[in-house]
């Protein structure tokens, strides 16, 4: 057996596993979904809202460690949820089927952990622990319990990721070869947890590139990477000068199957009007090369505006998606809730998530030993 029917069978298993668990959950919970958030601080803004939007899901516990957070969310969207300072007392005292975990990062792996020991299914934002061991280990736990793990982003279920899935399967560009991804800004500066051990930009930025490109173009066989910090110290709001201990730039080459190869450059010192607030990027984030033609996606991969795509030695390149159908990168957490509800298997795939943890740990590695580094791990391919 080949490597290429290795693979196939292999996620084909996985994904049947964890379809049967979905499954198993959805009959025992013919009922609207109930949410828990862990973390109310600023992405909770986006998370809550979007939540709302679904008359499938009802949230009923907010957390966080200043419980004020929790309090002041809770009123601010009238969400009339009860409200907690530990994850210990929301596991207690609240019952829910999903939580979502959008904490620092740091904390991801320890909070999953808990929620799933306690029989929850989880929707954790990137990533959704802080290594790749870790990870496994969370996702065979929830299988365990027969319940299931999500990990963010969800730049997958974007119209503009199925357009370019479906003509690069189609054979629209022909025998592809290569591939980039790029997404940077001059890093934030309202937590220091970015720059901790365990932050760095790959976890908070490549990230989207990574789960674009191996979502596109199949899983990574291997990793060569470089990566550094330029600006040793940061300016933190209400904290000051702080030690910067992760990557805060990198570039990472991924070699797939059949000879392709992809570039992501990240980092927290790239200057962009546009590099936190994609409402008006105009330039291209993500371009893929083959032999019959190119693409490129407008917009960065997590906020998307339009693909466009050239096959013509003689016309003109087209461009094609420009609605976003609703897409939002918030979207994951409402859309995993509605496939709980209505028992269907979710585009996002916490294999895939596994895999984009493996690159992250992988390119670290690479660039501390100056070594190329062969990957494990592998998802269900094609995603569209």
């Amino acid at each position: 057996m080949n490597r290429a029917t290795f693979l196939k069978n292999t996620a084909i298993a996985g994904a049947s596993v964890l379809l049967n668990s979905l499954e198993l959950f959805a009959k025992e919970n013919n009922k609207i979904i109930r949410v828990a958030i862990t973390g109310c601080g600023s992405v909770s803004n986006r998370y809550i809202p979007h939540l709302q939007t679904s008359s499938l899901v009802k949230i009923v516990g907010l957390c966080d460690i200043i419980y004020e957070r929790a309090v002041e969310q809770n009123e601010k969207y009238k969400v009339g949820a009860t409200t907690f300072s530990n994850i210990d007392a929301l596991l207690k005292d609240c019952e829910f089927d999903l939580m979502l975990t959008l904490t620092d990062m740091q904390m991801h792996g320890t909070l999953n952990r808990k929620a799933l020991l306690a029989g929850k299914n989880v929707w954790s934002e990137k990533p959704l622990a802080n290594t790749y061991k870790e990870g496994v280990e969370l996702v065979e736990l929830a299988k365990q319990k027969g319940i299931r793990i999500w990990g963010a982003p969800a730049v997958v279920t974007s119209p503009q990721f199925e357009f370019m899935s479906q003509a690069i399967q189609s054979g629209k560009l022909g025998k592809l070869a290569s591939a980039h991804g790029q997404y940077g800004h001059t890093g934030p500066t309202w937590s220091s947890f970015f720059y901790e051990p365990l932050g760095g930009s790959m976890p908070d930025l490549g990230v989207y590139n990574m789960a674009t490109l191996t979502g596109l173009l199949g899983p990574a066989k291997s990793v060569m990477a470089m990566t550094s910090i330029v600006n040793k110290q940061r300016e933190i709001d209400k904290k000051g000068i702080i030690k910067v201990n992760e990557e805060d730039n990198a570039h990472i080459l991924l070699e797939h199957e059949n000879g392709i190869i992809s570039h992501i450059m990240c980092g927290f010192n790239y200057f962009d009007p546009f590099g936190h607030e994609a409402k008006n990027q105009t330039l291209h984030s993500i371009q893929i090369f083959g032999d019959k033609g190119n693409m490129r996606l407008i917009g960065y991969d997590w906020e998307p505006k339009s693909v466009v795509l050239d096959t013509s030695w003689t016309n003109p390149p087209e461009t094609f998606v420009t609605d976003d159908r609703g897409y939002q990168w918030q979207e994951g957490a409402t859309r995993i809730a509605n496939s709980l509800y209505n028992k269907i298997e979710p585009r996002i795939n916490v294999l895939h998530s596994l895999h984009v943890l493996e690159i992250i740990e992988s390119a670290r590695k690479s660039s501390k030993e100056g070594i190329k580094v062969a990957l494990n791990s592998r998802f269900p391919w094609p995603m569209v």
